[in-house]
Formats: C-alpha cells, structure tokens, sequence
C-alpha cells in the first residue's frame, strides 16, 4: 500500500507525542503534581496512531483507562489532555474527569472509562445511529485483553456483527491484565481468533508497526463504509511500564521478566517506524530528532497550561448533569 509522505511523518509525529506527554506524566505525578491513577501507554503508541491515522476527522473512537493514547492519536489536544490530568477547568472535561475520562466530540473522540469493557457497547451505539441516520462515519474501539473476556463485549460484537454495524474493535493485546497474562485466560491462540463466531473477519496484526497496524485499519473501515459489518482487529503489543503509576505494590518480576521486558524494548514501535523512514529516504534522522524535539517543547508548554489553569469552582460541582443542583432528600 502506498502511503503518502505527509501520513508517515503524522504517524512519527503522533507517536512522539503521545511518548514524551506519558514521560511527563510519569514525571509530574511522580512529584506530586496531580492525584489519581494514570496508565502509561509507551510502547503501544503504534496501534492507536496507525488506527487513528486510517480514520476520518468524523470517524468515532472511543478507549478504555489506558487513556491518554488514543486521544492524542485522534489529533486530539495535549494542552487540555494534560489539564484535565491537573484536575483544571481548562481540560476536556473542565477538570471533572481526570486521566481516564477524556473526551472531544469536534474529532470524533467519545471518550474513556475506568470500568472494563464498557467503552464497547458506547461504540456500536455510535456505528448503530450511524446506520439508523444514513450518516458516513465509522465507530472505532479500543480494548484490551482483559476486557475481551468481559460479557458486554461479546455481546456487543455478536449484535455488531448482526446489524452489519460499521463498527471496527480493536483489541490492544499488550499481554497482561494487570499481572495476568491473557495466555491464563484466553482459550484460543489469539483473540482475534475469535472473529468467526461473530460471522466477522478477525484479523492479527503486529502491533509495534505503525504501518502494518493502518493497512489492517484502512481494510476494515473499507468494510464497514461499504456496509460489510464489523472487523475485529488484534494488535500485538506490549506496555514497557508498570499497570499504572503509583501500582508500586506490584514488582514485574513478580509476573514478567526483565529479559520479556527487553525484548519488547527492542521492538520499540517509534524507532521501528524510524529506522524504515530514514532507510527508504523518506525522512533523514535529523528531520525525525526534529519531531522528537518539536513534541518535547509542546508537552512542556502543556504543562504550564495545566499548571496555570485555575480549578473548578465549587458552584460548578453540578454543571454539566442532568439536575442542578441535584435534588436533595
């Protein structure tokens, strides 16, 4: 498939963004900076990035807890991304949602959830209204490993797979639910071996490959634009950091080896995508430490923005829900 240059250096671009906005992360929660769970999503960056890339400012998408990714791959804000983190009106969500919680409906972004799975069925109803209103516009998920075996997604998919919904889920497969390794709790090889009981096309993709990952993608919303039904796509990848930060009860050797750790280092999906950029001449390592450079300065920028960004007041606790102020008994 041929990719324009523009693509590729967005995809490089993207994923440089979301690595040095998680390395700040890491290191302003680690200074106390701001409160609450966050999970890094280094070394998964090519699956959010070449899926987001294949999708259309109007496409949907929507995520899981490890949350900062796809957003960021959708073009989305990292100044208000990292203000919602600081808990500020200034992020996504006015500074009410936190890490897990972000959100832009301008881009397609539906947002996150903390609870399991759950951001599946958000996305066939998005694919489903799609259907119903004749609208051109394709419904993209993110899950994980440990929320494949949740029932909501099983359902989602058999109900997906009937309506010929265009709906595209996208397990990210980084090996562990917390410690368990998916391999304990998976009966078939793979999870998208799974696919043909859904009467859909399952599909196994490397996931530290940005390219490899957007081709799968570009297929399967070729599919669901056509009315052909829904796609599962497994990206296999891995996180280089722990669960979430702050998990400091868990040591990886207790679940994983630094050896399994190293090997996967070794398959970073940036340098992968850099090294193939700079062999086929496509960009010059100058041009790619540029973008590293670029992203570095714009994620310290959105961290003072977070930092000045004042908080929520507290007459603005009931804003945004459905009674305000809440009735009280």
């Amino acid at each position: 498939m041929d990719i324009d240059r523009d693509t590729l250096m967005l995809m490089l671009r993207r994923m440089w963004m979301i690595r040095n906005f998680e390395l700040k992360v890491i290191e302003v929660h680690s200074a106390g900076e701001f409160t609450g769970a966050a999970h890094p999503y280094i070394g998964e960056e090519a699956v959010a990035v070449g899926a987001c890339a294949a999708l259309k400012d109007t496409d949907y998408i929507a995520g899981n807890h490890r949350s900062h990714g796809h957003p960021i791959a959708k073009g989305g804000r990292v100044d208000k991304a990292m203000a919602e983190l600081y808990g500020r009106v200034d992020g996504y969500c006015k500074g009410k949602g936190g890490s897990m919680h972000l959100a832009d409906f301008s881009i397609g972004i539906l947002g996150e959830s903390g609870i399991v799975g759950s951001s599946v069925p958000v996305a066939v109803g998005a694919a489903l209204a799609a259907k119903i209103k004749g609208e051109d516009f394709v419904s993209l998920v993110f899950f994980g490993d440990g929320a494949s075996n949740q029932g909501a997604v099983h359902e989602s998919m058999n109900l997906a797979s009937i309506w010929d919904l265009p709906v595209i889920f996208l397990c990210e497969n980084n090996q562990f639910a917390v410690t368990t390794s998916y391999s304990t709790t998976v009966a078939v090889e793979h999870v998208s071996d799974r696919a043909p009981a859904y009467n859909m096309p399952g599909v196994l993709v490397d996931g530290q490959d940005v390219i490899a990952m957007y081709e799968a993608t570009v297929e399967a919303v070729r599919r669901a634009r056509a009315g052909e039904g829904p796609t599962l796509i497994e990206g296999l990848t891995y996180r280089f950091e722990e669960h979430s930060l702050g998990l400091g009860r868990v040591r990886r050797g207790e679940y994983r080896t630094e050896e399994d750790i190293d090997s996967w280092r070794n398959r970073d999906p940036i340098v992968i995508h850099e090294e193939r950029l700079i062999s086929q001449g496509i960009a010059t390592r100058e041009e790619c430490d540029a973008v590293n450079a670029e992203t570095q300065e714009e994620v310290e920028r959105a961290v003072e923005f977070a930092r000045n960004s004042p908080f929520p007041k507290e007459s603005d606790l009931f804003e945004d829900m459905w009674a305000n102020p809440i009735p009280q008994p």
